[in-house]
């Protein structure tokens, strides 16, 4: 039985000191280089006491000593193979040959297929793999001040660090052929397994690195194997492997090292468990520099990156671009659905087509990694759409990442959240997001996430009450979701944000929801409505009201709020009364009608495409027309013959005899335009300006309608969030939340009313619905509420 602990001989440890003296380090420095979180080990071997085996070894290798001249009494090793085996082959091309025709089933059957989540067979790595691009510039490795990403907008967030068009990308496979050593980082689900796959099936078919054998190891089984032989020997290992393929002669394996003909691929180093990690990192290293010439592969969770790889080259997975998920999208309806090929290239054409919709935005963050863009794809297949319940699907995703899919993987994580259940995993991240993202901060520095953690543990049943033992509890709690969940991620050095926004927005909304149901209070609901103008909050809103068991609180605040917004400005409530008036005549639809109006009035310009839609309303469209024709005669451009012809279409709609005898005698009053250029020319600058403000009278006395609405910047500002707030409370009656017919349809009888209006309107559904904390005095008008 080999020894599991080493001791330095006396003489060993002055040759060890020697060393380390020469080197001018400090034990603390030692102990980074070997990947050990404290110097313990270091003084035990400097003083002569038992160290793990793995870890002696990797001291001397370290200080560039032979490990057998330090340790006291050295145990036998392995025995060596032969410099050169399988002696028939002279010809060093001829072996590999022979070892890949023996092991070409063998990487086809281990790499050949990926078992999607949910998908009941394998499919095959042809059908579904997408060329992967390689960040060469870790964004988590740079140097940032906090306060240059804290006025980063939600669209930055989503560019930055996912490979936009700031960093540099080069093609995966172009990445292998040019470091040799290689660490491939990425956020979970990011494809590194997949690419690894990749890799070992193009050299299996002489497509890539023809003239090496490659050798796919899953990290995880190897650490696994060494817990009952109680040694890290790689080398062994693959021997065993090659033995399945009727290579029995270890000097095959032996020779093919030294002559650099091994594409070695090592998938999942951060799977493997802490207790073992140092033994695989060494020994990893301990292959790759004793056999320099060959190729090397290892993938790793990006939040793992700790692990000190010696002479290898750090890079990472990009996120998909539009154009990878188009084609992955191609691929994955016809790899995975049983349609015919036609509905299969349809779907995904749809499919598509959707993802790219405003209102799909969320999907389309989460769609840039191929985990959830599989899911998307998923769900689409089933339903034809995208889920109208957001909610339900970030909370499939997040139950993926908090377990799933390890668990699909028979990945064994170490405990370090003391036990934590979903839910509680799920409370202590929608803490964390709820106050980041209500202080406005996507991105957060590592101190004050690591207090928020603090801050929950200390409120669990038997929390240590020293603040030091809290200290480092969150420091590893928040270095496992890190790791394990990939929902946490350092952005750059020391600063930390969610992975995704949709997930911070989903926490978020979350949060809200469990404080209000659970604590029966109203605070969180009315603290939301106060962001109700701030676009950055319209998701939270939506999802949200979605997740209510009764919405019906929340969106009455919601009107509430909104209403508010311009009720204290009385001219701001004569433009209300004006459009409501103008509304009143085209019944069923008042509050399409006032949208109209109150787009006209701040917007004419943008009024032709909306009167398109109306064309059946005689009365909308004649007044846009109207409008139109005072818009086009009060141009800069404007000229006799433009306002002439505005005038000609305009009198062929108009069917009321006084405006059109009015814009008749204005039109006569148009110079003939066979005149000379002159006599135009001292009409427009004689006549002109009383003509214009005739032709304004006219329609505002025949049609009601205002051309002199005069709004200060501020009022402009006040009336777009109002409108945008109105939009926001409509998008959220429709999204499918549980919202009592009453309330819904006296909400959208009361949009866009004045005040006076509003108190007209009897409230007559939402305190006899149960909701809390509305009509508890009986049935409350909503503009009593304003009172």
């Amino acid at each position: 039985m080999v020894k599991r602990s080493l001791e330095a001989s006396v003489t060993g440890i002055e040759q060890a000191k020697k060393a380390f003296a020469h080197k001018g380090w400090t034990q603390d420095d030692l102990a980074f280089e070997v990947n050990l979180k404290t110097r313990q080990p270091i003084w035990r071997f400097f003083t002569g006491r038992p160290v793990e085996r793995y870890i002696f070894i990797e001291i001397c290798s370290v200080l560039s000593l032979n490990w057998r001249e330090i340790a006291a009494n050295p145990p036998e090793e392995f025995p060596e193979s032969k410099e050169l085996g399988a002696a028939e082959f002279l010809d060093i091309d001829a072996l590999v040959q022979f070892v890949r025709s023996q092991r070409f089933d063998k990487i086809q059957d281990q790499c050949g297929t990926l078992q999607l989540l949910d998908v009941t067979r394998p499919v095959r790595i042809d059908d579904i793999y997408i060329d992967v691009n390689i960040l060469e510039e870790i964004a988590s490795l740079q140097w940032l001040e906090f306060a240059d990403l804290q006025n980063f907008t939600s669209q930055e967030f989503d560019r930055f660090g996912l490979g936009g068009v700031s960093q540099t990308q080069v093609a995966g496979i172009a990445a292998v052929q040019t470091y040799s050593k290689l660490r491939v980082l990425g956020k979970p689900g990011a494809g590194k397994t997949t690419f690894l796959q990749y890799l070992a099936i193009q050299c299996n078919r002489g497509r890539f690195a023809a003239n090496r054998v490659p050798i796919f190891v899953t990290l995880r089984d190897f650490a696994d194997e060494t817990r009952v032989a109680g040694e890290f020997h790689l080398l062994n290992y693959i021997c065993k492997e090659f033995f399945t393929c009727g290579i029995s002669d270890p000097s095959v394996l032996e020779t093919l090292l030294l002559e650099g003909r091994v594409l070695l691929l090592l998938d999942g180093l951060d799977e493997v468990l802490h207790q073992q990690s140092i033994g695989v990192v060494n020994e990893i290293r301990r292959l790759s520099e004793k056999y320099q010439k060959n190729m090397f592969v290892v993938t790793c969770r990006t939040a793992a990156k700790a692990f000190n790889l010696r002479r290898f080259t750090d890079v990472e997975i990009a996120s998909f671009s539009q154009e990878q998920i188009v084609a992955f999208a191609q691929k994955w309806f016809t790899a995975v659905t049983k349609t015919n090929i036609q509905n299969k290239q349809e779907q995904a054409f749809e499919f598509i087509e959707k993802l790219n919709l405003p209102e799909n935005l969320q999907f389309q963050r989460l769609a840039i990694t191929p985990l959830f863009l599989h899911l998307a794809c998923w769900v689409f297949h089933h339903q034809n759409k995208f889920p109208t319940q957001k909610a339900a699907f970030y909370k499939q995703c997040l139950d993926l990442l908090l377990g799933k899919w390890d668990e699909t993987k028979a990945i064994e994580r170490d405990e370090v959240y003391k036990g934590f259940s979903l839910p509680q995993k799920l409370k202590l991240l929608s803490q964390v997001a709820s106050a980041t993202f209500e202080q406005g901060n996507y991105f957060f520095e590592q101190r004050i996430v690591e207090q928020y953690i603090s801050d929950y543990i200390g409120d669990l049943p038997n929390a240590s009450t020293e603040p030091e033992e809290l200290e480092l509890d969150s420091e590893g709690v928040l270095q496992a979701i890190e790791l394990q969940h990939g929902l946490l991620a350092e952005r750059v050095r020391g600063i930390f944000s969610f992975s995704y926004l949709t997930f911070q927005e989903y926490l978020t909304a979350r949060k809200i929801v469990a404080s209000y149901n659970l604590q029966a209070l109203e605070q969180p609901l009315e603290r939301l409505v106060t962001h109700i103008t701030e676009p950055r909050w319209r998701e939270i809103f939506l999802l949200t009201v979605a997740m209510l068991r009764s919405a019906d609180f929340l969106v009455v605040l919601m009107k509430q709020e909104v209403d508010a917004l311009v009720a204290e400005d009385p001219y701001l409530q004569k433009f209300l009364t004006w459009a409501s008036h103008k509304s009143l005549a085209t019944l069923p639809q008042p509050i399409a009608i006032r949208a109209f109006y109150f787009t006209l009035a701040r917007t004419p310009h943008l009024i032709s495409h909306f009167a398109l839609v109306c064309i059946f309303e005689r009365d909308i469209f004649l007044d846009a027309a109207l409008d139109n024709l005072v818009m086009e005669c009060e141009s800069n451009f404007a000229d006799v013959y433009e306002c002439n012809d505005a005038l000609s279409s305009a009198l062929v709609i108009v069917q009321d005899a006084g405006l059109h005898q009015a814009l008749q005698q204005l039109k006569d009053l148009l110079p003939d335009p066979k005149q000379s250029r002159e006599s135009i020319q001292t009409w427009w600058q004689t006549s002109y300006p009383a003509w214009i403000e005739q032709l304004k009278t006219a329609i505002a006395k025949h049609r009601n309608i205002e051309h002199h609405w005069h709004f200060s910047p501020q009022q402009q500002q006040v009336l777009q969030q109002y409108y945008d707030a109105n939009q926001l409370l409509l998008d959220c009656l429709n999204s499918n939340c549980e919202v009592t017919g009453v309330v819904r349809q006296e909400i959208e009888a009361s949009l866009l009313l004045p005040r006076k209006e509003l108190s007209k309107q009897e409230w007559q559904g939402a305190g006899e619905q149960g909701s809390r904390g509305v009509g508890e005095q009986g049935s409350t008008g909503v503009g009593e509420k304003l009172q």
